[in-house]
């Protein structure tokens, strides 16, 4: 992979000279010249922050930072009964009637002020029973 980079790149020939040198070193003596650069120069090397780690934006931040949630419901999508019986699950002092005109009146709060993981396990029933729900 070394030698791809090194023909990829025209480097002057001293500097070609310099990246062979480094390359036969071993890891010890690549250690102790990575001290001693640092020392002549003044400068400390640092490890680059691998591209996956990039900063999140400020509405991933916010979500991440949050402890308490609100599931709301969206949309019942074509399997109703099935959401129905969901949401009695989740909320069991749902009577059937209001179940099903939570399903009726969309968007529609299931849960609020609830903790992530209940909010994520409700997600998830209500999405397994064919109903669109967002997390807020």
């Amino acid at each position: 992979m070394a030698d791809e980079k090194t023909q990829e790149t025209k480097l002057d020939s001293k500097l070609q000279k310099i990246i062979d040198s480094v390359s036969e070193l071993s890891v010890l003596e690549l250690s102790e010249l990575v001290k001693a650069l640092e020392d002549t120069f003044g400068v400390q090397a640092i490890a680059a922050a691998p591209a996956a780690a990039a900063p999140a934006g400020e509405g991933q931040a916010a979500a991440e930072e949050k402890d308490s949630f609100t599931v709301s419901l969206t949309a019942a999508g074509s399997q109703k009964i099935n959401v129905i019986k969901a949401l009695r699950e989740i909320k069991p002092d749902l009577g059937l009637k209001e179940a099903k005109d939570m399903t009726e009146k969309l968007p529609a709060d299931v849960l609020v002020d609830a903790k992530k993981e209940e909010a994520e396990e409700a997600k998830k029933k209500l999405e397994e029973a064919g109903a669109t729900v967002e997390l807020k």
